[in-house]
Formats: structure tokens, sequence, C-alpha cells
């Protein structure tokens, strides 16, 4: 019998949703904060983590986007502590949610808060950006959307430094499942010039009944309004490429064209799962620049178009090929 804290939790994307989960499993949320003056960024990354046999652990990852570095700081299983009506999770002595995180680290702590959040609509029939794919039992990986953009406040202390964080924008996603996708591009940016943007897009290789499609997802947030590229809503994937320098995605639905170049800048690893443990290797940059531009396919008038700055973004895997 299906409980109510597990169909609660489908519905609400957000919320842990590994409830009864005993192998080869793996949850974890990306919380991308800067400061207003955009000098320092951080990713804090809370999970879980299982493999095949029931072994497990719960981490909190930490990259820091600036200065290139990155630390996995691993806990016991019984650390783990999600909520079981609400998005709120614990791990040991750190807090995390959206309205704000809680940070007692080796090398890192403070308290942030977080207001104005721009969340991914969820109706019943599509909860979160998975939309109708949210009710397919096998994926490999999931994706949920927390926050498109917010503002932060609060102070982080690192290695001795006290980081002012007031004024600054923040982002929140999560995956779980099995695996992170043999191939795919991913980016994120929520500073460009006009305040209020953000975007986030990725194109993956999703297994599927024995073979595999090319599945994409992207939306652009323009300050009171989401204008979503998706797989299941008719958008065509135009263009898909990238090589050491560069990455360039093109994406057309029923009224927009959605162009992405992005300028890519050094990386650095981190922990991805793999096979529900958290054994994989990625890159991620959060020092690159993108080019965007949005035009309305009746009349070629362009309707956005701005340069974004402190973009995340990973390419990971044979990405050859979801190339198009």
């Amino acid at each position: 019998m299906i409980s109510s804290t597990k169909i609660k939790s489908f519905f609400n994307p957000e919320h842990f949703q590994g409830w009864g989960k005993k192998a080869n499993y793996f949850e974890g949320w990306y919380f991308k904060v800067l400061n207003a003056a955009g000098t320092r960024a951080f990713a804090f990354i809370p999970g879980i983590a299982m493999d095949a046999a029931g072994n497990a652990h719960t981490f909190v990852q930490v990259l820091d986007g600036k200065r290139k570095t990155a630390a996995y700081h691993r806990f016991s299983r019984d650390e783990f502590k999600p909520s079981s009506h609400s998005f709120h999770v614990t791990v040991g002595s750190n807090s995390f949610s959206s309205s704000g995180i809680k940070l007692e680290l080796e090398g890192i702590s403070g308290s942030l808060t977080f207001s104005g959040n721009v969340p991914w609509p969820k109706p019943f029939y599509a909860p979160g950006i998975m939309g109708p794919f949210s009710f397919v039992p096998f994926l490999e990986c999931y994706h949920g959307i927390v926050s498109m953009n917010h503002t932060i406040r609060g102070n982080l202390y690192h290695k001795g430094e006290e980081i002012v964080m007031d004024g600054g924008r923040g982002y929140i996603e999560k995956d779980w499942g099995r695996s992170f996708p043999a191939a795919y591009m991913w980016m994120q940016c929520n500073h460009f010039e006009q305040e209020g943007v953000s975007l986030k897009a990725s194109v993956a290789k999703i297994p599927w009944l024995g073979n595999s499609f090319t599945g994409f997802i992207s939306g652009l947030w323009l300050g009171d309004r989401l204008i979503r590229f998706t797989t299941y809503n008719g958008t065509r994937l135009r263009k898909c490429f990238a090589d050491q320098q560069t990455v360039e995605i093109v994406m057309q639905n029923r009224e927009y064209e959605l162009a992405i170049h992005v300028r890519r800048d050094g990386a650095t690893s981190l922990a991805s799962p793999l096979n529900g443990m958290m054994d994989g290797r990625i890159e991620e940059s959060m020092t690159s620049a993108m080019h965007i531009s949005l035009t309305k396919n009746s009349d070629n008038q362009i309707v956005f178009e701005g340069i974004g700055v402190h973009a995340a973004v990973e390419v990971a895997g044979a990405v050859k090929t979801i190339m198009t």
C-alpha cells in the first residue's frame, strides 16, 4: 500500500522522494549561492546514497566556484533526517530547505535565508519540471526545480573569512534515482543585465525500454513569467553542440525560439551518483558566461536578449551521442 507520505512527496518533487528505498538509490539537492558583488560563489549539495547491497551514507558536498575547489563531507546514514510533510532535510548539524540553509561543516559554516522564491509550476497532471515523465516508474534519474531565482540574506564563514551574503542571488534544484545520465549538458544562470531573469537548460540521453532518446528541459524566467521548452510540450531541439570552449543549444516551441551560446570556463571535479553511490565524477564550472536570445516565431521579433555571468555549466559523458 502506498503511504500518504509517498503520495504527497510525489506531487511535491522538492520533498524527499526516497521513502522506502533501501538500495541502489541516490537523492540530492543543489543550492547555488552568490554574494551581491558576484565575487564569491558556492554550491552546497546535501544528499543520501545507497549501493546495491544497501550500504548507505549521507553527505554534503561543497563547491567553491571562484576558487575552483570542492570538499565532500561524509556522514552516517542515520544522520540524514528528511521531513515527511515539507522540504526540509538535516544532515548532521546542517539543515536545508526552500527558505534557507544552516551549515556547520569543517571549513565553512553560517546561516542563509531565502525570499522571493520562484518555483516551477506543479499541476497534478504534471508535477514539476519532469511533466508527464514524472509518472514513469523506471527512469534512471528524475529532476526537480525548487526555485529558479531568489534573494539571499545572511553570512557565511569560510576558513576564517566572513562573507556577507545579503542581497545575493540563489537557485535550487534536485535529482534522484540511480545514476546521472550517461551523457548530458546542463547549465544555469540568474545573473543577467536585466534583474529577475533566470535560465535553466539541460539536454540528456535518456534510457527507454532497451533503447534511448534525447530528452531536454529548459525554462526561462523573465521576471513575471516562465517560458518552457521541454520534450513533452512540442519543443524541437534545433541544435545541441559542445566542445572544450563552448556549448550551443537552440530550442523552439510553438511560440518562441531560444538560442543559448555558452563560453565555458575552467571546471572543478565533483562526485556524482553511479548505481546509487557517489562513485562517478563530473566537472562543473560556476564562472562561465552565456549569451541568450528569445525570438518570437510569428514575426522573428527578439523578445529578450542578454549576457549572463557566473553561469554554472556541466558537460558530461559521451556528449557526441546527443549532439545535433
